[in-house]
């Protein structure tokens, strides 16, 4: 088993970077539906802000200020920027754990979020510069997976990802699905809004063709196996990673399996038409609890753990 200070820092370089791609995303869908000049605008910021802990419905009327403190605020633990030059100061104490291409690539987005001329990049063509963002991630997600290792520190890399893609996605749902928020739900341009934050619109299309219904969208979002942002998804991951990193703890010091095997089984097993009815805003909650509840346990086996329980040599 690998130390606790380099598991500690591949697993938040993997919450980071998922934390910079999804608020990049927010933030290019906002920039993108204000082209229109119509309510898709207002709307689409108020979706994101709220799924980011912004309830200030003020501030969805000034979308390029709204994204540019997703993206640049100096001061947000939150935005893209802080969360890259995180992800980056986390690679650099592990700079041995991972590869040159894994690192060149996190280097260059830092470069990028922390140069001098950012702001003005920016107020050229703010979509532009937070698409490749995007695209900077996905390949440094690409070049982790081809070039490191598929052992321990892969794996709390990819722990870190889907844990925050979970928590994340299931705080964007509520925001639509929650009790408070059905009216949102039968709102077409909110709907179409969410399924690009959640980079789903196509994936969905396919399975659905263009038929953008509410029940549909929920379902896919939050029970599809294959798609790759479901919560489903994530929570398989979740637990098959976890899996392997535990495989020679015992008792309570796999509580965080255990907590995992319990979350996917509840998205496994779960029943569309029940959730319909109760309303979804309980089980995305569990879902985010949850989520939190796995990463206290992860830090309490794999990091935080006292020395007398140390892991078998």
């Amino acid at each position: 088993m690998m130390l606790a200070r380099v598991a500690d820092s591949l697993y938040w370089i993997g919450r980071y970077v998922e934390r910079a791609e999804h608020l990049s995303r927010l933030a290019v869908v906002m920039l993108n539906a204000n082209l229109d000049r119509t309510d898709a605008a207002a709307q689409a910021a108020r979706i994101a802000l709220a799924a980011v802990g912004d309830p200030d419905p003020t501030r969805s009327a000034q979308v390029l200020q709204a994204a540019h403190a997703l993206a640049l605020d100096k001061e947000d633990s939150g935005s893209v920027m802080i969360s890259l030059a995180r992800a980056r100061e986390n690679a650099r104490q592990v700079r041995d754990q991972i590869t040159t291409e894994t690192w060149e690539r996190l280097n260059l987005l830092y470069l990028r979020v922390t140069d001098p001329g950012v702001e003005e990049a920016f107020a050229d063509d703010a979509a532009g510069f937070l698409q490749e963002i995007i695209a900077d991630l996905h390949l440094f997600k690409g070049a982790a997976d081809a070039t490191m290792s598929h052992g321990e520190g892969w794996r709390f890399m990819l722990t870190g990802i889907y844990i925050e893609r979970a928590q994340l996605m299931a705080r964007l749902l509520e925001v639509c699905f929650s009790d408070a928020a059905r009216p949102a739900a039968n709102d077409h341009i909110a709907l179409m809004s969410l399924l690009r934050m959640a980079c789903a619109l196509e994936p969905y299309l396919r399975v659905y063709t263009a038929d953008i219904n509410p029940r549909f969208i929920l379902e896919f979002l939050l029970f599809d196996e294959d798609f790759p942002r479901s919560i489903r998804f994530s929570t398989e991951r979740i637990e098959e990673h976890l899996a392997h990193l535990s495989r020679r703890l015992e008792g309570e010091r796999a509580d965080a399996l255990r907590l995992a095997g319990r979350l996917n089984a509840r998205l496994k097993y779960a029943d569309a038409d029940e959730v319909e009815a109760a309303g979804a805003g309980s089980l995305l909650a569990a879902v985010a609890d949850e989520c939190a509840a796995i990463h206290e346990a992860m830090y309490e086996t794999f990091v935080a753990y006292p020395l007398e329980l140390s892991l078998p040599a």
